[in-house]
């Protein structure tokens, strides 16, 4: 028994300690630009295993050096209510639980149906707001399960409540994702405009918002119908998108 109760003592000292370590580099970001990411981490591990080789582009740049456009872009395609929320947009969320329950049971349906045809994997869709997708990027793996689901809710928080608004974005503009071993605002400009983040037109500012979900299966499609229609929507949109 007093082994049981010693071994449950680590695992709680354990999973303290991996909070204190998290809140500890989420302070250090209010001062110090992140060098990289979880994710980034784990995407040079895969492609540098399958491929024997590391692209690599990414140079921050401050806040004041990204375009508006991209900034009211992005947040008009990933979270309208940014500057408002507390982190979590719970009635989001709510939607994409339901959504994505929807789609598995279809699945499981077409799967019965015709257990020999191919079957596609359920579209899943996500509820999360810019600031749950940095907690997630920044500190956490990209498992899907219920505990790492709420260590990015509580991480959330945490970054809400020791890094402003304006911060909280510039950090996700330079970190995030838009193709194989292109991350941040400047090196995705660059790579698709030959232009400075500064610089982008609110249509191209609106078409890399777009690619943010899918980011490497645009990056091979720039000519996509959807990529160019979804763009004039989100362009439409960026007028009330509200920066920080």
């Amino acid at each position: 028994m007093r082994a049981v109760l010693r071994w449950l003592l680590l695992v709680v000292i354990a999973g303290l300690a991996l909070q204190v370590t998290f809140l500890l580099r989420i302070a250090a970001a209010a001062y110090i630009d992140p060098q990289s990411t979880s994710f980034q981490r784990s995407e040079a591990y895969r492609v540098l295993a399958e491929k024997g080789r590391l692209p690599w582009r990414q140079e921050w740049v401050p806040y004041a050096r990204i375009s508006d456009s991209l900034k009211r872009a992005v947040i008009a395609s990933e979270d309208d209510s940014f500057v408002n929320h507390d982190g979590v947009d719970w009635e989001a969320m709510e939607k994409a639980w339901e959504r994505n329950a929807k789609a598995e049971a279809q699945a499981s349906r077409r799967t019965q149906s015709r257990p020999n045809a191919p079957q596609r994997a359920p579209k899943i869709v996500g509820g999360s707001t810019i600031t749950q997708q940095l907690a997630k990027n920044l500190l956490l793996s990209g498992e899907r399960t219920l505990l790492r689901k709420g260590q990015e809710i509580i991480l959330t928080f945490a970054l809400e409540r020791m890094l402003s608004k304006q911060r909280i974005l510039e950090i996700y503009l330079n970190s995030v994702e838009w193709g194989e071993g292109i991350f941040g605002a400047e090196a995705a400009a660059r790579h698709y405009y030959r232009k400075g983040a500064n610089q982008l037109t609110a249509y191209e500012a609106a078409r890399l918002a777009v690619m943010l979900p899918r980011p490497k299966y645009f990056e091979k499609l720039p000519n996509s119908g959807y990529l160019a229609s979804r763009a004039g929507t989100i362009a439409a949109r960026m007028p009330h998108a509200e920066l920080p």
